[in-house]
């Protein structure tokens, strides 16, 4: 994929007196740490912030059946290349599970059949893409509170990761696959949910199939999709970059609010 400005490009220009034009991809966090410092305090401080002004539990806007997009993009990789996720996809993952494990008082594999036995939610919201666009789309899901509460998470648990079927980057020691995480404000928010229909239909490969995540007050590069595994977690120390995500790795923001 090629670079994007993203708002932490912008940040770094207002900081610095540089043109955010003139900022592209992470070099220039590359280049120097205490920039890097210095957005993760800004990222903190927009966090702490929105989350006080608007609220914990706020909602994102939610639209009417006639607003939904008459076309939905494919953000990120329209189809995983491994063949494990190729045999799941021919059997319409009627073999797939997925795993809630880490820090929880017990660890669950769940079908997809298990999934839609749960309490669903439906919600139709806007996807804002980190590359400049947005579309409506009507998503049917399990709450992940609800998931949660079959797991049960143990007090030290602080944050939920989100292991994909997709790698973006063949590398050895698996850092090129697909992850997020999010914090526990978000992963008990009433809108944040597993995913497996969009428009009232199962998922298509193209957007996540058999499940993806939906974390509506973010952008788009949070909303995980192939999910095979969620791991709670007390930090984000033993995960590749050790900044909770594929792109947060790659100088991308970690909270990515909206």
């Amino acid at each position: 994929m090629s670079r994007i400005l993203t708002r932490r490009n912008f940040l770094i220009g207002s900081t610095l007196g540089i043109s955010a034009t003139a900022l592209t991809g992470c070099d220039l966090l590359d280049q120097n740490a205490g920039i890097a410092e210095v957005l993760k305090s800004a990222e903190r401080l927009t966090m702490t912030g929105q989350r006080l002004l608007q609220g914990r539990n706020a909602l994102a806007r939610e639209f009417a059946e006639t607003d939904i997009s008459p076309s939905f993009r494919v953000n990120g990789t329209s189809a995983p290349d491994s063949e494990e996720y190729a045999a799941l996809s021919e059997a319409k993952f009627a073999n797939w599970r997925l795993k809630v494990e880490g820090l929880v008082e017990r660890p669950q594999e769940l079908s997809l059949a298990d999934l839609k036995t749960l309490p669903a939610r439906t919600q139709i919201t806007r996807h804002d893409c980190v590359e400049g666009w947005s579309a409506i789309g009507k998503w049917t899901g399990v709450p992940l509170a609800n998931v949660l509460a079959l797991s049960g998470l143990k007090s030290t648990a602080r944050y939920l990761v989100f292991h994909c079927a997709d790698e973006l980057q063949k590398t050895l020691d698996g850092s090129g696959r697909y992850y997020e995480s999010i914090d526990l404000v978000d992963a008990f928010h009433p809108q944040t949910m597993l995913a497996y229909q969009m428009n009232g239909q199962d998922l298509s490969v193209g957007h996540g199939a058999p499940l993806r995540l939906r974390v509506e007050r973010q952008l788009g590069y949070k909303q995980a999709k192939y999910l095979m595994r969620i791991e709670a977690v007390d930090s984000f120390a033993g995960l590749w970059g050790g900044n909770g995500g594929y792109w947060e790795d790659r100088g991308y923001e970690w909270y990515a609010g909206i």
